[in-house]
């Protein structure tokens, strides 16, 4: 589960930014000085910082610039300043985006993701090409991302390709919930052309396969109100 430490003085703006990267299944600490971030930051792994510019303390852009020292950890600016020269400055000194205010936390969500895809699938390349041979392994799972296939034990799933992708994104993070939005952006080329109804449709497919190999397990659960994680060890009761 990525962790996003927000640093933002105005609580309203916090808490909506916070409840908007939850609900997508992120864990989220927050932080209303600079100061108190950056010893966060000295405390705490963090995959990706939301930073707003103007704080009461010390200047986002200098934050960001002690950050710099030591870490690669992605940095989103969030700021009033809409003016070019203070978006160059922030993505000169290290910055990875840039929102302006107002803005909408549905938009500053969809662009930690795609900042998180950015940065983090390049070491995914590199483990999937360390072997076709050596495919990584959940439980009795076993993904073959070469070949785009996946066995449960000794049975090979006949997957099509969202189904491929469904399922290897939910083994690639077991215990992790998986909204039906990013399950979206992970599982389809276009995520554009599907819809929650889409994905529903896919895990449900998903699970008759799974069930005519094992009925009594049930590995890929529900989670009322948000989406779906995998959890191995789901015994189906008589």
């Amino acid at each position: 589960m990525p962790t996003i430490l927000v640093i933002e003085d105005e609580p309203n703006v916090a808490d909506n930014l916070v409840y908007a990267l939850q609900t997508e299944g992120f864990k989220t600490y927050w932080c209303a000085t600079g100061g108190d971030g950056l010893d966060r930051l000295g405390e705490t792994h963090v995959d990706l910082v939301v930073l707003d510019v103007g704080l009461p303390d010390i200047d986002g852009f200098e934050v960001c610039r002690t950050l710099r020292r030591t870490a690669e950890t992605p940095v989103l600016f969030l700021t009033a300043r809409d003016s070019e020269i203070d978006r160059v400055v922030g993505l000169e000194i290290g910055g990875d985006d840039y929102v302006t205010k107002p803005f909408s936390p549905r938009e500053v969500t969809a662009r930690v993701k795609a900042i998180l895809r950015r940065t983090t699938r390049p070491a995914a390349s590199a483990t999937a090409s360390e072997g076709s041979a050596t495919a990584s392994a959940t439980a009795s799972f076993h993904v073959d991302r070469e070949r785009h296939e996946i066995q449960w034990g000794d049975t090979h799933l006949d997957l099509t390709p969202n189904e491929f992708n469904l399922l290897a994104c939910l083994l690639g993070q077991p215990g992790r919930v998986f909204s039906r939005n990013v399950l979206m952006e992970q599982a389809w080329d276009d995520p554009g052309s599907a819809t929650e109804r889409t994905v529903d449709a896919h895990v449900r497919r998903l699970r008759a396969k799974l069930r005519a190999i094992r009925p009594d397990e049930e590995v890929i659960q529900t989670v009322r109100g948000i989406g779906y994680t995998f959890r191995p060890t789901t015994i189906v009761a008589p």
